[in-house]
């Protein structure tokens, strides 16, 4: 292993801001050579440049919903920022916040929600839009691929026509220049037989076909954000690497920033920039993917790691017996504590976890965790 630090001011050009002007100031070059392989990874050495604005800011956003009489926060002051064309892994079990946090973004949560904090975007709260503007944003600035796109499209109209609905809605012309620009994008996420996929059904395609058409509805009209709602969740392993790739792609030619919503840590290897960690609702934990996922600061993300698949590594063997296992379940009393949510469950605690919050720190630059004994 060969690791090469360029601090300084340098201008370079990653992959994934390759179509905009956006200098970074510092990179580090990983190389590993070996007989059989090289690999070569960047990483940005800052979150976010100086002297480049954010392209979302989520501050203090908090969201509880309201229902039979009870109250439940689903988000707990969440603070984040997102560059142009930086590629964010949201990461986290059932019931952390994830989906809270996308349909936050856009716009989507039901009536009975309360809502505290702001989300800015392109120097617009979004938490203070109102419906006609949303018309303008959704699906043209910001755009979303569900979990299931089987469902999210309409089974009774051509996949083809469903796309070029969603350019009439927001770009001037006639339905024969909305229909080329269907079938341009799907060609541009490399689907063969486009004329075949354009006249499709939904059910007339296969999974993988399905999550690329997904795809393509939601970028044909080069939204500045992507929201990626566990895109890949139903999908073999073959497949899920060729949907990562589609979504790389994207993110390469259009420029978008990405918000990849996962519970697979493995997805996020080689993919994202940044990891966001999630637990009831709670950030618990934030830096670069490789940084985060080499040296985990929090329990948890440790333990989500463990649970990962080991595949063949140097050794060139596989990780035999069982998996490990994070103990016990988040509960509504954990999550009503005034400690740490993630106390009863962590094998790191120790008295002061269950009777004091543990607040944001910064233990080194770019990287942040909430627990009183991070890195141990």
């Amino acid at each position: 292993m060969k690791r090469v630090e360029l601090p300084g001011r340098w201008i370079a050009w990653p992959r994934y801001l390759s179509n905009l002007a956006i200098p970074i100031i510092s990179f580090t070059i990983e190389c590993t050579l070996s007989p059989m392989e090289f690999s070569f990874m960047w990483t940005p050495s800052h979150a976010m440049p100086s002297g480049i604005s954010p392209l979302l800011t989520v501050h203090g956003l908090t969201v509880k919903y309201d229902g039979g009489g009870q109250s439940v926060t689903a988000l707990h002051a969440v603070n984040f920022e997102l560059a142009p064309g930086e590629i964010i892994g949201i990461l986290g079990e059932s019931g952390s916040g994830k989906s809270t946090l996308a349909l936050s973004i856009l716009g989507l949560l039901p009536a009975k929600t309360s809502v505290a904090g702001s989300i800015q975007f392109q120097n617009q709260d979004l938490l203070r839009v109102d419906e006609s503007s949303w018309q303008t944003i959704r699906g043209a600035r910001i755009s979303m691929i569900f979990q299931e796109p089987g469902l999210a499209l309409n089974p009774v109209m051509r996949v083809g026509d469903q796309i070029a609905e969603v350019i009439r809605a927001h770009q001037p012309g006639g339905r024969k220049i909305q229909k080329q620009g269907a079938e341009a994008i799907l060609r541009e996420i490399r689907l063969s037989d486009t004329d075949r996929i354009y006249k499709a059904y939904p059910h007339q395609l296969s999974g993988g076909q399905l999550h690329r058409v997904a795809i393509a509805q939601a970028v044909c009209c080069r939204p500045q954000l992507l929201i990626a709602d566990e895109p890949t969740r139903s999908l073999d392993v073959t497949v899920q690497a060729e949907i990562l790739d589609v979504l790389h792609e994207v993110n390469r030619m259009f420029g978008s920033a990405l918000i990849f919503i996962t519970h697979n840590p493995a997805l996020l290897a080689g993919f994202a920039d940044r990891v966001i960690v999630m637990y009831a609702g709670r950030m618990i934990e934030d830096g670069p993917v490789n940084q985060v996922f080499r040296r985990p600061l929090h329990p948890y993300t440790k333990g989500l790691l463990q649970l990962a698949p080991r595949y063949p590594g140097q050794d060139g063997l596989i990780r035999q017996g069982r998996l490990p296992v994070i103990p016990g379940r988040l509960t509504d009393a954990d999550r009503l504590t005034a400690g740490c949510v993630f106390e009863p469950r962590c094998s790191a605690r120790t008295a002061v976890c269950r009777s004091e919050f543990p607040h944001e720190v910064t233990p080194e630059q770019g990287r942040r965790v909430s627990c009183f004994n991070h890195g141990n």
